[in-house]
């Protein structure tokens, strides 16, 4: 059985992780009102993917035997520089999101929670495909320089991702 701190803490990843959904929803508004609809479904699927998160948290306090106290999320940035812009913030947070994890299994591990460690190793491997990939596509961006014709084949690239729950 985790510890009521260990259910707050979670909790609040939770949270964090629908915010995360959220912060990508608003992206993807903005990518469409720029007429960069491949870059817009990119984020829809980061979106999904970071509720598939939430779940997995909700999921696993319920396992535990509590129950999930949820929290306001409070309203995500909405105006941007460009598509860059986009995934420059996207790695950003992803790398505030590594830490917060880290933080998570360091707890686990003062409380000698193995179960909960379990789990958050899950998180830590998620966590090197969520910095990755944001990473790689600004390596695009960059080699693109400004050229609309390129930034047309990152959309289209873009527009191909699709979602998987991972096992």
């Amino acid at each position: 059985m985790i510890s009521k701190t260990m259910v707050e803490s979670l909790s609040e990843q939770l949270n964090k992780e629908v915010w995360s959904g959220y912060l990508y929803l608003s992206m993807a508004g903005y990518a469409t009102s720029i007429g960069l609809k491949g870059i817009a479904s990119w984020f829809v699927m980061q979106l999904r993917e970071e509720l598939m998160h939430a779940q997995k948290f909700y999921d696993y306090i319920e396992q535990q035997g509590h129950r999930v106290i949820l929290k306001a999320i409070d309203e995500p940035p909405k105006d941007f520089s460009g598509a860059q812009d986009l995934f420059e913030k996207t790695l950003a947070h992803e790398k505030k999101v590594t830490g917060l994890i880290h933080a998570l299994v360091d707890a686990a591990k003062k409380e000698n929670d193995p179960e909960t460690e379990k789990l958050l190793q899950w998180f830590v491997k998620e966590q090197v495909e969520e910095e990755e990939t944001p990473a790689r596509i600004l390596e695009k961006f960059k080699a693109a320089g400004g050229d609309k014709a390129k930034l047309s084949e990152i959309d289209k690239e873009l527009a191909k991702r699709s979602f998987k729950f991972p096992q």
